[in-house]
This record gives C-alpha cells, sequence and structure tokens, in this order.
C-alpha cells in the first residue's frame, strides 16, 4: 500500500508541471496547427526569467512570499515579449506552407533561442530556494512531501480548467474555437484571424513559460532542460491526440504515473518507459486517445 501510495503522488506531482507545459503546446497546435519544437526553449526561459527575478526580489529584501509574484510575472514576461515577437515577425511568414517546413522553422528557433540563453545568462546553473518552503511540509501516512509539489499540483488544475473555461464560455473563446474550425470562413465574418493567431500562440509560451517557472525551485536551472522537456511534452499531446485539452491531461497522467511505477518498481526502464507507453498507444489508437474531431473542439 505504501508503494502505491508513493507511486500515485510521485506520478501525480510529475504530471502537473508536464501538463501545463503540454497544454501550451496543444493549444498552439489547435489554433495554428503549428508542432512548435521552440515549445522546450520558452520552458527553460520561463525558468531562467524567475530565478533571476525571485534572486533580485530577495535582494532588495522582498519576503519570500513575493516570490511566488515575481515566478508569475517572469511567465508573463517572456509570453509579452517573445509571444508577438516571434509570431509576427518568423511564424505567419510559413503559415499555409507544408507542415514540414514549419516543423524546421521552429526547431531552427528552437537552436537560435538556445544559444541566446547561453549568452544571457551563462552555463553555470541557477537554483531557486526560496518559494520551495512557503508551503510547508505534507504528511501522507509513513511519507512526507514537500508542500509545494502539492501547490504546483492545483496549478496544474487552475490552468486546466482557466483554459477549458475561456474556450468554452467566453465570447472570445467561442471565436477562437470559430477559427480553428474554419479560419477562411471567419475571416469572411469579420474575425480579425491575425489577432486569434498572436492571442493562442502568446498563450502558448505564457503556459510554458508558467511552467518553467514553477518548476525552477524543484530543479538545477541549467543549459539543456528544454530538450527533455519538449520530448515529453510531444509524449503527452501524442497519447492524448493532439490539440485536445482533455488529451493532455490523460497524456500528463499517463506519462507521469507510468515513470513514477519505473523509478520505484524497474529504475533502468525509467526513460524506456514513456516511449514505450505512446508506443502501445499509437499501435491501438494512431489518432491518440481523443479523436481530431474531439481535438478540434478543444
Amino acid at each position: 500500500m505504501e508503494l502505491l501510495l508513493t507511486v500515485l503522488v510521485d506520478g501525480l506531482i510529475y504530471a502537473a508541471w508536464l501538463f501545463i507545459v503540454a497544454l501550451g503546446l496543444t493549444l498552439v497546435f489547435g489554433v495554428l496547427k503549428i508542432l512548435n519544437i521552440a515549445h522546450g526553449s520558452f520552458y527553460a526561459i520561463g525558468a531562467y526569467a524567475a530565478a533571476s527575478l525571485v534572486t533580485w526580489f530577495a535582494t532588495i529584501g522582498l519576503a519570500p512570499e513575493w516570490s511566488l509574484v515575481a515566478m508569475l510575472l517572469a511567465a508573463a514576461g517572456v509570453a509579452a515579449v517573445l509571444g508577438p515577437l516571434l509570431e509576427r515577425g518568423l511564424l505567419r511568414l510559413f503559415y499555409g506552407r507544408d507542415e514540414v517546413l514549419l516543423v524546421l522553422v521552429t526547431y531552427a528557433l528552437f537552436l537560435m533561442l538556445e544559444d541566446g540563453v547561453k549568452l544571457i545568462w551563462g552555463v553555470d546553473p541557477y537554483y531557486v530556494s526560496e518559494p520551495y518552503s512557503l508551503f510547508g511540509n505534507v504528511e501522507m501516512g509513513p511519507l512526507f512531501y514537500v508542500g509545494y509539489d502539492f501547490a504546483l499540483m492545483g496549478l496544474a488544475v487552475i490552468c486546466g480548467l482557466g483554459v477549458w473555461f475561456g474556450l468554452n464560455r467566453t465570447t472570445l473563446g467561442k471565436i477562437v474555437l470559430a477559427v480553428i474550425h474554419n479560419p477562411e470562413m471567419s475571416a469572411s465574418m469579420g474575425v480579425n484571424v491575425n489577432k486569434v493567431y498572436v492571442l493562442a500562440f502568446v498563450c502558448g509560451v505564457f503556459l510554458a513559460a508558467l511552467g518553467g517557472a514553477f518548476t525552477a525551485p524543484q530543479i538545477s536551472v541549467q543549459p539543456g532542460i528544454s530538450v527533455g522537456v519538449i520530448i515529453l511534452s510531444f509524449a503527452v499531446v501524442i497519447i492524448g491526440g493532439l490539440g485536445s485539452i482533455e488529451g493532455a491531461a490523460v497524456g500528463a497522467l499517463i506519462v507521469g504515473l507510468s515513470r513514477a511505477a519505473a523509478v520505484h518498481l524497474v529504475p533502468d526502464a525509467e526513460l524506456f518507459i514513456v516511449y514505450f507507453v505512446m508506443a502501445a498507444v499509437l499501435v491501438f489508437r494512431p489518432e491518440g486517445l481523443f479523436v481530431r474531431a474531439q481535438a478540434r473542439k478543444i
């Protein structure tokens, strides 16, 4: 029973931050139809920006609670700067082109952003300790967990519900859904499709940066963290179905629980298990657990 509880909790904690990042990836694909390889770089930049801003807040003497505000501001700043700049300045030039070309463009963007991160922050690791102790410890039977991990799970739920509510229960969300279904018809009805594309991309960047910012206290922020994240995020959205919020949630849970089970039961298979699960799903459901018709509804 103790082992089962450990696998369950560890899996949920791992799935929480992964869902936040994958949610941005699947949102961008749902609206812009772009498989954005540079998404992992936005995660890394969010982590670096949060580490820098949290450190600065501590330097000027603000209370540790302000570190949460710092991480949120860091994610928002990354989205506000990079989102419109990259979507309007680069990606829009390739809309309507072959999907393979868009993948190559975002891969090139990923490489440039990786070098940019090294130029700005260097190659030494950054550590963010202030937020990690804010929520104390949580006792679950014989197990003890850091409360921050559970707060991150709450943030994942808020992000998922927020995106779902925004798309399905607001006027702006209905406009976005109309563009997802038929951008040409939406444009003929007076919808500014370009603004919808910018908004969707900015939201995707924000979610990636938010995941990076709030994961920063759990990891060593250093070059290379974007590579593993983008691979795992693609695994999540492929398992769940490209463009589906529900699929991203289910995919993150499957990946998180599978990895946790492998870590505790078969440690040597930790890296292999995610790809095995993804391959197993694709054998029986090539379109993912949520089919494209559902994914278009987000």
